[in-house]
């Protein structure tokens, strides 16, 4: 399946509705709209493909960006190619959902999500918390240094109500998978989490969200699933 097909493939897939809600997010024009579930059809027919990943990312449209990191070979990508697609993910959905996810299916994710965070750019930075979640949540806990994790959890104690409003989000997204995922610190990240208390998300045109790592690491010890791991990182 070629770069021409795919595009046209996904424009038929588009729905007006699903655009508005995209649009409502952070995305902008072109976009045809595409839900994610719609595009794994596709997604089957062309399985690994970093040429044509290269080509859908290069477009600046939305869905053809999103699943150019479906269909994009991570262990075909080097640093300079993961910063160059950061560079262009111009929304929270595109580095937290396709930079930093395709990211954590890499050997250099660590390394990488490493110099993100100290990057001092709000999405480099959300990216980078975010492929720790992709990646505690998927990933053996031997793969981790528990010194290294607890260092940034007191990071995130530290740092997380003044930093970027994206930002936010991801710290408090690593501190609820730290406490659910990484049994090691599954205590730690309860007591980091009830420290931080409520964080205040503020988003364009929309209410705040406020967000609560320990009740929902708490929810999910009362469910059993403290311990839990993805089979998968990309759908």
């Amino acid at each position: 399946m070629d770069f021409e097909t795919v595009m046209q493939e996904l424009e038929a897939l588009g729905k007006e509705r699903t655009k508005k809600m995209y649009i409502s997010n952070g995305a902008h024009e072109p976009l045809f709209g595409v839900a994610t579930g719609a595009m794994k059809p596709i997604a089957k027919k062309i399985k690994r493909k970093q040429p044509l990943a290269e080509e859908l990312y290069a477009t600046g449209n939305y869905d053809a960006m999103y699943f150019a990191g479906v269909i994009a070979d991570p262990e075909a990508m080097t640093e300079a190619d993961f910063d160059r697609w950061m560079d262009d993910a111009y929304f929270y959905m595109l580095s937290d959902y396709v930079v930093a996810v395709t990211l954590a299916e890499a050997d250099i994710a660590q390394e990488v999500a490493d110099k993100w965070i100290e990057s001092g750019e709000e999405l480099r930075i959300s990216g980078g918390w975010s492929c720790y979640c992709w990646l505690l949540g998927n990933r053996p806990d031997t793969e981790f240094s528990e010194a290294k994790l607890a260092k940034m959890l007191d990071k995130v104690k530290d740092t997380i109500h003044n930093s970027p409003e994206r930002t936010k989000s991801a710290m408090n997204n690593f501190v609820y998978t730290v406490g659910v995922s990484y049994l090691p610190l599954h205590e730690k990240a309860l007591e980091i989490a009830k420290a931080i208390g409520p964080v205040e998300m503020k988003r364009d045109k929309k209410k705040s969200t406020i967000l609560q790592a320990s009740e929902n690491i708490q929810k999910e010890a009362d469910r059993g699933k403290i311990g839990f791991k993805r089979k998968y990182v990309r759908c």
